[in-house]
């Protein structure tokens, strides 16, 4: 393979900048352009060591930068190959200098994600661990990083191996009967391959279950604030927030597009989007915020309903209601620090059998109960993650799910006392499923495709 060269620090000013160069030439590349302190040849240098020195251009002699260098030899590196990272300051120009140079003298310039493909591709690393390391770059909180981390760490790989290794049993018992039909063994081969297969499917159906809470971990909850103009939608969402993120004003219909913004509770991220209040309007920008409102609240994985506590229930408000009448939703009732009909109007709504919180958003009372009514109908508190195997990766979840599909069909097959090598194909099947999750049967447009999500450097 070639010797690839990119940085791998974020764009912009910092205290340290980071080129990283891996490659058979890595270190014949860093000999010509970098002046130790005290010369040491290549040979000598240990892997996992750092040599300070200067960056040089070779053409003019010129220094660049004054730097550490980090080696790690073959195969002990993230990638598995010779590879180094040049620490130097982390101005803009020092950075694109040396990555110049080492273009330069040899290198190329890496694709996205593509030292993290090598280790992929040299076996240092399975494809659902690779996943997982884009994941932990775009964690939002912690119970996310953790559980990405975990998945780093193997557990999923060792939870999807454990699988195919009872399936593969299952294709020794198989291809016995097949081979040696003399022995009369087949009849205990059935009852052995349905026991097995019977066990694979509870494993697959507990995988599949953690998609619920890795969904949650991964994507957050989608939270939609519908109600009236002035209900309180804006100063409700600053409220949550604890900062003056939407306008509020006396006027109705200020809002008139959507605001999204993200908070976390308990460590799970929420996606809040206030949007325009609902009601009958003749202003055409004003139908189109409605509009979409009311498309935001049938996508919302939970709506909160709000109404203005100081004013009875109306035609409008009852138009509300539709919305979320069979949706996950809280209903909030506002505006409790003036003369309010908070109680009259939580008897009105007690038969739709949600959740209600009164709340003054102006004067923030009532939010903490808000946040915890949240955490409480997601059951927040029971995802944990120390030590769990959770599936939050879309794309585990279908070739988990695919998995299983073939595991029944394979069961149908069995009880049908179909011949044992048409049940094979269908446990082929399974292994090229669970194979797609580890990366041994994957297409190389599906890798492809995972690691252009990548950024450059990593």
């Amino acid at each position: 393979m070639s010797t690839i060269v990119a940085i791998s620090t974020a764009p912009g000013i910092g205290g340290i900048g980071i080129i990283r160069m891996s490659g058979e030439n890595s270190f014949s590349i860093l000999e010509k352009i970098f002046r130790q302190k005290k010369p040491q040849k290549i040979e000598d240098i240990k892997g996992y060591t750092i040599k300070y020195g200067k960056i040089i251009d070779p053409k003019n002699k010129q220094i660049i930068d004054e730097v550490l260098v980090s080696y790690f030899k073959k195969p002990n590196s993230y990638t598995t190959e010779d590879m180094c990272e040049i620490n130097s300051h982390g101005g803009v120009i020092v950075m694109q200098k040396i990555l110049e140079i080492c273009l330069e003298n040899g290198a190329q310039m890496a694709e996205a994600g593509e030292f993290t493909k090598r280790a992929f591709l040299n076996g240092r690393i399975d494809l659902s661990q690779a996943e997982s390391i884009i994941d932990i770059i775009n964690s939002k909180t912690e119970k996310e990083a953790k559980a990405s981390i975990h998945q780093l760490n193997g557990f999923l790989s060792n939870k999807i191996n454990d699988i195919k290794k009872d399936i593969l049993d299952v294709m020794v018992d198989i291809e016995a009967s097949i081979d040696y039909p003399e022995y009369d063994i087949e009849e205990v081969s059935y009852q052995k391959i349905e026991d097995t297969l019977y066990k694979v499917k509870g494993k697959l159906e507990e995988l599949e279950r953690t998609f619920y809470n890795g969904k949650i971990i991964k994507e957050g909850i989608k939270v939609a604030i519908i109600g009236k103009p002035n209900a309180g939608k804006s100063s409700l969402l600053n409220a949550i927030l604890r900062e003056e993120r939407a306008i509020v004003t006396e006027y109705e219909g200020t809002t008139r597009d959507t605001i999204e913004e993200f908070m976390n509770i308990d460590g799970i991220p929420l996606k809040l989007i206030d949007t325009a209040g609902i009601r009958n309007a003749k202003d055409e920008v004003e139908k189109i915020g409605i509009e979409k409102a009311k498309e935001i609240a049938k996508e919302a994985d939970l709506i909160i309903a709000i109404f203005d506590a100081t004013k009875e229930l109306d035609n409008e408000d009852k138009k509300i209601i539709e919305e979320f009448e069979k949706k996950k939703a809280i209903i909030v009732l506002n505006k409790i620090d003036l003369i309010s009909q908070a109680d009259k109007i939580e008897k009105e709504l007690e038969y739709l059998n949600k959740p209600i919180v009164k709340i003054s958003a102006l004067k923030r009372e009532g939010i903490e109960k808000l946040n915890q009514t949240i955490s409480e109908l997601f059951k927040i508190n029971d995802i944990q993650v120390d030590n769990e195997t959770i599936v939050t990766n879309t794309r585990h979840k279908e070739m988990i799910r695919k998995a299983k599909e073939y595991n029944n069909e394979a069961l149908q097959t069995l009880k049908a006392k179909m011949p044992l090598d048409v049940i094979t194909v269908y446990i082929k099947e399974i292994l090229e499923a669970l194979g797609n999750i580890t990366g041994e049967n994957v297409s190389e447009n599906i890798i492809n495709e995972i690691f252009a999500k990548f950024c450059l450097g990593k």
